[in-house]
């Protein structure tokens, strides 16, 4: 039922190049995300959506408790059974952190402090991250430093949602009003907290891949695409600051060609990021 990631996204080129046992995982997983991030769509009733994200928030717990009864939940369960049979309840614990993400968007919630966006990172990757991972390593830094960067390249679309992804006392400290993340060119003062997420976020994706064993490297390879893909993404939006970087023909092949490259560095378990 879950089939592919949507086509010519890093999701989609990190389940192409994972493991075969990984692949259906990652598939199920993004299903869930998709029809969980449903709710946050424009123009949806926010009613509506509230009540639906709570239905997802009980089935994520089903799920985790080995009683799934969406399709998607019973398939994800089918398959990680077969990936990691040990741990299939430890693996989906965290399975809540996509409705409670949604919950926080779906509120227009703001982060008052850099704790709590990074809380809220590490939620997504408890619940997107940790099932494809093998209980021999903690990819939750990985995973919470993943999704910032994703984040980092909606900025803008999110900011005119009244999703604001930068914390506000750093957006105070800097004086730039949080209105202005909606409409780039930024100022000054957002280009400097931007430059020195990217390159922190940059600088702790390396080190979380260069830590890992060449056999980690190898089962996790689906990941480590992903990561390399977003670690692409950082340097050519930190290269466009003051402005958003432009999708284009030749960034689309630059995508494809580095997920080959991480796919077969990270198989030789020699993939480095930098």
């Amino acid at each position: 039922m879950s089939g592919k990631p949507e086509a010519d996204s890093p999701r989609f080129l990190a389940w192409l190049y994972s493991t075969p046992a990984q692949r259906p995982v990652l598939a199920a997983l993004c299903a869930i995300e998709r029809e969980v991030g449903a709710s946050l769509r424009r123009g949806a009733d926010h009613q509506v959506a509230h009540t639906r994200l709570e239905w997802w928030r009980e089935e994520c717990a089903r799920c985790a408790a080995g009683h799934p009864v969406h399709p998607l939940t019973r398939e994800l369960r089918i398959h990680l059974q077969r990936l990691a049979p040990a741990r299939v309840d430890s693996a989906l614990a965290g399975l809540s952190g996509l409705t409670d993400t949604a919950l926080w968007d779906l509120a227009s919630a703001t982060f008052e402090r850099r704790a709590e966006l990074t809380a809220y990172c590490r939620r997504w990757a408890a619940a997107m991250v940790a099932p494809l991972t093998p209980a021999a390593a903690d990819w939750t830094d990985f995973g919470a430093a993943l999704r910032e960067l994703e984040l980092l390249g909606q900025l803008a679309g999110d900011a005119a949602c009244g999703r604001v992804r930068i914390p506000l006392d750093e957006l105070e400290q800097a004086r730039v009003a949080p209105q202005a993340i909606a409409t780039p060119p930024w100022p000054q003062g957002l280009v400097g907290i931007l430059q020195g997420r990217h390159r922190a976020l940059r600088q702790q994706l390396a080190g979380a891949v260069t830590g890992l064993a060449p056999s980690l490297q190898q089962s996790g390879r689906g990941l480590l695409v992903w990561a390399a893909l977003a670690w692409q993404a950082s340097r050519r939006a930190e290269r466009a600051l003051p402005r958003v970087a432009a999708a284009s023909v030749a960034s689309a092949a630059a995508a494809n060609w580095r997920a080959w490259r991480a796919a077969r560095a990270a198989a030789a378990g020699r993939l480095r990021l930098g």
